[in-house]
């Protein structure tokens, strides 16, 4: 890999992560179109290091407040039932989804889940249900000629059985295409989460299943035609570029639709079927180049 190559790669992850579009996707496609070879499941896990030390430092505050107050109640019976001790809980019940899948389906995420078609396939499905939940949100928060507004839940409403139906969601983006994002989102939409608290909670949800994943990767890192100068150059820059697109988004999402994102993956996916099907590009296009 090149350090144009890494450079390019690295900000295609930091603009992607957090958006509901999937960065493994744009990662795998920008090397399939640019005639580069696919960097590889491993590269695509170190680099959200990067996405993800840009949400640390971005939710620092709550971060450090839910490790503070969980870490206490441990001793402090008084604490348990604090809002802060149960969200520490959460996200560690949350992750066990994508941690048992991760680990078995492994040899599938770095093999079969990277063809064209599959990641195509997803765009397009999940931009549906993204689009749906959506909806359904939209309608409950403005109400209608014969609706009146819906009250929707915030994180102070999370159970446990949300939050394990959370950490399946999120386990979905071991798929390519999926979106880490994107399917927590839509999942916590369609349980009747506010956009804000989905938002929020995937992004906390997403801290420990990220850095396990980079870390467990990390013994892959320098293998084959990625290095580990141009994998470290391209953490950083996705960390830089992440940090700008949090921000934005968390605003964004404050009083604006998903549409824009469900309409992108819809036609992205069809255009990628449609070079597919005319033999543009090879389903494993990038997996044999450079």
């Amino acid at each position: 890999m090149t350090w144009f190559e890494s450079f390019v790669l690295g900000l295609v992850q930091g603009l992607t992560e957090f958006l509901p579009i999937s960065s493994s996707a744009h990662l795998r496609l920008t090397a399939a179109f640019a005639g580069w070879q696919d960097p590889g499941a491993a590269f695509t896990a170190i680099t959200q290091i990067g996405t993800e030390a840009a949400v640390i430092i971005y939710f620092r505050k709550d971060i450090g407040r839910i490790i503070s107050t969980w870490s206490r109640s441990l001793f402090n019976r008084e604490l348990r039932h604090h809002h802060d001790a149960q969200m520490g809980w959460l996200v560690i019940v949350g992750s066990i989804p994508i941690g048992v899948l991760g680990i078995t389906l492994k040899d599938a995420i770095e093999g079969p889940f990277r063809d064209l078609r599959l990641i195509a396939t997803t765009l397009i499905v999940m931009g549906v249900v993204l689009g749906i939940a959506d909806r359904l949100a939209a309608r409950d928060e403005t109400g209608g000629r014969h609706r009146a507004v819906k009250q929707r839940k915030t994180l102070t409403d999370l159970s446990i059985k949300d939050g394990l139906l959370y950490g399946v969601c999120q386990a979905m983006a071991l798929i390519p295409g999926v979106s880490r994002s994107g399917a927590t989102i839509s999942g916590g939409l369609l349980m009747g989460y506010t956009r804000e608290s989905a938002a929020r909670y995937s992004f906390l949800l997403a801290i420990p299943a990220v850095l396990a994943s980079g870390v467990f990767e990390l013994k892959d890192a320098g293998e084959g035609h990625v290095s580990w100068g141009p994998t470290i150059f391209a953490t950083i820059i996705a960390f830089v570029v992440g940090y700008v697109v949090i921000a934005w988004f968390m605003k964004f999402i404050s009083n604006k639709s998903f549409m824009p994102f469900v309409i992108y993956r819809i036609l992205l996916g069809i255009a990628l079927f449609a070079l597919v099907a005319s033999g543009t590009l090879s389903p494993d296009a990038g997996e044999t180049a450079g």
